[in-house]
Order: structure tokens, then sequence, then C-alpha cells
């Protein structure tokens, strides 16, 4: 929710409709250009109607328009886009359009690309187990089970080793050198020969990816508004499905090298996605620019990807909408005492507390989807086919709720739509009677379960907005990312070989999770609530006065300042 302004603004910052500018013209520097109209609802990715004037001012009002409190959100003197802001820079809806359009391409596309390959590597043990996995490394389910434990909790210790990295040396810089590192190990994984090196591949590959979903968070927060942040974290989960239906249809044919060599073809399968992603990795030291203006470089271009017109744009319309990403440079460490004061910010904690326990109702049967439908009767290859149509489904699925999300803005009921869609086909699969029931509908009423409209691109960027301090969406959606895997160690435990094939406690435990997830959600919303009310109370009983003397002297720092509001 963006810092509230208060109600003094100067006659000069009136707004405008649409104000014939020249972009190089100079300006009176006592003067402050006209803005455009305050956005009632926000303009989504696919908007570009004849309800928008293209020819009007985009330019949306800021603390910055007001100069009695302008200099309490200056950017600090190192922030490597200072050279690019100007509070006084106004540019047109066509414009900005263009430019969104642009980071969308050079930007959010490859950094799908990236997850894509990470999510291909973490994700083709399930193809693997179609190809008679478990039975060539003499191993069991509870082998299986122990594999995806230890998976989680180590992917759940790289998470804040990672990110402080990353935003020390910058997710330009470790990302790239992240997916070249854990290339390497799941290309190893050719040579696994028995439980013991299996688990050691599952322990080291979880490491070396732990972290990487809030690298690319906060790399995309330095391009996007809160509300973009949303609908692009729904098109970068995208990127997590479409590797499962890549995985699906590659491993068809993988799957059929068994025998090549004298190997079975899981074998190939690891050898071969693991080199393609260590060259999505390389590539990635040339397709991640630091920041917005540093796209400049000897593989981009001497001129880099944007003109000076467009960084002045993208740099001063993220910044208008969050004036705390200039409070750190993309290259700055946290410090243990920053490090602290994130941990202990309790705003962000009912998020976590959703984290943990939000996607443990898909992620069970999700697991044991493959050996549940070799299971029914479905040979190898049907299997890997079969796991397709649920991904597509929930592609659709997520990308518009996520998009109603941000129209509504009512982001904790949209989130749990998710718990809602699970609960009728959980009931299904703990009341009936799966072994008995034709193998058709139960792979129907699975796939459905699985494409529930996941509500989490919704909570990493309720995350990010709710943090207003670089070093908390930093480590808020590191933190956050630990507990949704803390989660799916849980998950990991609820099916049981005891209680195979129909799992019937198992999906009694998933049913209850449901209904604690709904509490969850009610609870996060009337706790946001009822912390905006608070700081509403306080703020309106201040004069403007008053107002501008906190402003100027106030020690609150982050989410926790009175002119700060809470989504919800």
């Amino acid at each position: 929710m963006a810092t509230v302004i208060p109600e003094q603004v100067p006659e000069k910052a009136l707004f405008a409709d649409c104000v014939e500018f020249e972009p190089t013209k100079d300006r009176d520097v006592d003067s402050i250009p006209a803005l455009g109209k305050p956005e009632t609802r926000r303009k989504l990715w696919f908007q570009r109607s004849k309800k928008y004037n293209l020819e009007g001012i985009a330019t949306q009002p800021s603390v910055y328009d007001i100069p009695d409190i302008a200099s309490q959100y200056k950017p600090r003197e190192d922030w490597e886009n200072l050279h690019r802001f100007d509070p006084k820079a106004r540019w047109t809806w066509e414009e900005e359009y263009n430019v969104v359009r642009k980071v969308d391409w050079r930007i959010m596309a490859w950094t799908a690309v990236m997850f894509t390959a990470m999510e291909l590597d973490r994700a083709n043990l399930s193809q693997a187990l179609t190809d008679n996995f478990l039975r060539d490394m003499d191993m069991i389910t509870d082998d299986y089970n122990l594999g995806n434990t230890i998976y989680a909790l180590c992917f759940l210790s790289g998470e804040f080793p990672a990110q402080l990295l990353a935003k020390w040396l910058g997710p330009d810089r470790w990302i790239p050198i992240q997916i070249v590192l854990f290339s390497i190990v799941s290309a190893s994984q050719f040579a696994l020969n028995g439980r013991g090196s299996f688990l050691v591949c599952r322990a080291l590959l979880a490491f070396l990816q732990g972290g990487f979903i809030p690298e690319c968070v906060l790399y995309l927060s330095y391009f996007y508004k809160h509300h973009e942040l949303t609908i692009r974290l729904s098109f970068f989960y995208t990127g997590m499905f479409i590797a499962d239906i890549l995985a699906a249809i590659v491993a068809f044919g993988l799957l059929h090298m068994r025998g090549v060599d004298g190997r079975s073809g899981w074998r190939w399968l690891f050898l071969i996605e693991g080199l393609v992603t260590g060259s999505i990795g390389l590539l990635s030291f040339i397709m991640m620019p630091p920041g917005p203006t540093e796209t400049a470089s000897w593989c981009r271009g001497k001129n880099g990807w944007f003109t000076q017109r467009e960084e002045i744009i993208m740099v001063n319309r993220v910044i208008r909408d969050d004036p705390s990403k200039g409070t750190m440079h993309n290259r700055q460490p946290i410090t243990p005492g920053l490090l602290w004061k994130s941990l202990t910010d309790i705003d962000l904690w009912p998020l976590y507390c959703i984290g943990f326990a939000f996607n443990i109702p898909t992620f069970s049967p999700q697991q044991y989807l493959s050996l549940s439908l070799r299971d029914l009767g479905f040979d190898t290859f049907q299997t890997n086919l079969l796991s397709i149509p649920y991904l597509i489904l929930k592609i659709f699925n997520m990308l518009a709720l996520a998009t109603f999300a941000e129209y509504t803005g009512q982001l904790a009921a949209c989130a749990s739509m998710f718990q809602f869609w699970c609960l009728p086909f959980l009931i299904y699969l703990r009341v009936v009677d799966t072994a008995e029931a034709s193998k058709w509908l139960t792979w129907a009423m699975i796939s459905l379960l699985l494409a529930a409209p996941l509500g989490h691109p919704i909570q990493v960027g309720w995350i990010s907005r709710n943090s207003n301090t670089v070093r908390s969406r930093a480590v808020g959606a590191a933190l956050y990312n630990m507990f949704l895997q803390a989660g799916v160690i849980t998950a990991s435990n609820i099916y049981r070989s005891d209680d195979a094939p129909l799992y019937r406690r198992g999906n009694s435990v998933l049913i209850g999770i449901v209904s604690l997830n709904l509490v969850l959600y009610a609870l996060a919303k009337l706790y946001y609530v009822w912390r905006n009310r608070v700081r509403d109370r306080k703020w309106n009983t201040m004069t403007p006065e008053e107002q501008l003397v906190y402003l100027s002297d106030h020690q609150d720092a982050g989410n926790k300042r009175l002119d700060f509001r809470l989504a919800s």
C-alpha cells in the first residue's frame, strides 16, 4: 500500500489530463509540473484501451511533489539510479506503456526462463520415478520421502546465505553463478549408484538452489511497481509450470533412451537436462543487467538496452510508487543489525504463517502423482503425458487469480480461493474408494485438485509491498520461502506407506489443514485492517504542521511509519 501523502499539496501540483511538453525542454527549477490523474483502478498488464488517454500525463502524485517533505524521501547518495532521479520528470501513458513492455521482454521474460531451468532440475525426479528409478536404485517409497525431506531442509538452509550473497554481490552476478553450480550437481546424478549418493545429491542440489526465488523477486522489484510485480510474479511462476510441462514431454523422449550404452533412461534425463540448465546459467551472465540504468556493457551494447529518456521513466515511476527503494544500493550488504530488524518485523509474520501451510493441501498429492498414476494402471509414458493437463489449467487459474487480486485489491480474500478450490476434491479422495473407481475419473479428480489457482504470486508480492524497505524486502522474501519449505517438509511426510494406496489418513489431515488455512487468511486480514486503523487514528489527529514535524524528526522506519499503510 502506498505511503500516505499529506493533504496540503501545493497548487503548482494540480492534476492535468494532458499537458504538452518536450522531454528535453528546460524547466523552471521553482515550478512543479502538472501531474496525471491519480489512478482509481490499477492499469493492468493487458490494458491499453481507449479508457486511457495515451497522450495524458502518467506521472502519479507522490511525496516528491510536496517540497516540505520531499527531502525526507530523497534516495541515498550512492543509489545506483540517482543520476536519473528527477522529481520534476513527467511522461505520458504511451511512453510508460512502451517502457513497461520493453522491460517485460528484456527482464521479465529471461527471469522466467531462468526459473524454468531451475524447476527443470528440481522436478525431473518425478519423471525419473516413472522409469523404475526406485527399483534401479534399490530404494523404497520411504527413501524417496527421506530424499524429499532432506531436499526441503537443505533448500531452507540455503535461503538466507544465498539471499545475503545476492544482496552483497548483486543478483545479476550471483544468480548466474548459482544456476551453473546447481546444474553441475543435477547433471552428475547420471552417476548415482545407491541410496547414499541419491541423498547427497538431493542435499547439494537443494542447498545451491535455495534463495533463487527470493533473489529473483528482489531483482524484479528494481524494475516494477508493486501492483505490477504481483502480475509479473504470476508469469514468473508460470515458468515453473512450463518447466513441468516441458519435463513431461522431454521425458517422454529421453526415457526411451533406456538401454543406450547400457544405461537407464533416467540417467540420460538427469545428464541432458543438467547440461541445458548450465547453458542457460552461462547466458544469464549476459542477459541480467545490474539495474535499470546499468544495461550498457560489451555484450549488451555500449548504449545499453534503454535510452536516457526510458531510464528516467523507469527510475522515477518505480521510486514514486515506493520511495523506500532508494534506501539501499543494489550491491549493499545487509548487516547483522539490519538482518535482526527484518527478522523481528512482526507485521510480516502473518504472511510467514500463511506461507508455511497454504500449499500443503496440494503438495502431498502432487509429490505422489507419478506413483499414484502407476498404481492406477497407467504405463510410464502415459503417466508422464497425463501430468500435463492439470499444469495447463493451473497456469490459467493462477494468472486469472493474480489479475483479479490486483483489480479488487483484496489480497487475502483472493489468495484464500486456493483453499476453497481444494476442499471438495480432498473430500472426494477421502470418502471414495479410488481403487474401485474408474482410473480415468480418479485421474480427473486428482488433476482438478492440483489445478487449484495458486495464490503464491499474490503472497510474494504482498510481502514485497508490506516491507517498505529494501532490506526487509530481501530478508522477508527469503524468510517466507523458508516457511514455505518447512511446509514442504511437513507435506512430504503426510502420505505414508502404511496409509497406501488410498491415503485416507493423509487426506483427512489435508482437509484439516485447509480449514486451518482459511482461519489464517481471515486473521491476517483482520490484523492488517486493525493496524491501519490504529495508524489512521494517530495520523489524522495530527495537524498538517505536526505531520510535517513527524516526517522530519520521527525514528520509525520502513513499515512502522505512521504514513505507511499495510496491504490486505
